[in-house]
């Protein structure tokens, strides 16, 4: 499966805009990027050993555990286009998990721990 940069950023942008009003109210000081790849830093960051098994990382403070100092850098999700690529057969595919991917990862934004996440990220 082999999708540009530009179609796959088009397909996360319509991931966000059809996710449902009441996860995009909530969502807050989050922004939201595409990378092939996680960095090494990542990958350490989540003891993942191939570049190939992290599709979609949330770095920052969940909003649960947020406290209000002012103004802060936003946090942080990243969707890894080649391992969503790799792991789908054709675009349907690829959208649907680039859909779960983001619900996973606003799960961890909100302070959902893994297994809530996985959760999150089964809901169609």
């Amino acid at each position: 499966m082999n999708l540009s940069k530009e179609v796959f950023e088009n397909i996360v942008e319509e991931s966000i805009e059809n996710l449902d009003e009441k996860f995009k109210k909530h969502i807050n000081n989050v922004a939201i990027f595409v990378e092939d790849f996680p960095s090494l830093e990542q990958m350490r960051k989540t003891k993942t050993r191939s570049k190939w098994n992290l599709l979609g990382l949330f770095e920052g403070y969940a909003q649960a555990k947020r406290l209000n100092f002012g103004p802060v850098l936003p946090d942080k999700i990243t969707i890894f286009r080649r391992p969503i690529l790799r792991a789908c057969r054709n675009q349907l595919e690829c959208k649907k998990q680039i859909t779960s991917t983001l619900k996973h990862e606003i799960a961890h934004h909100f302070g959902s721990g893994e297994e809530g996440a996985r959760k999150a990220g089964r809901k169609t």
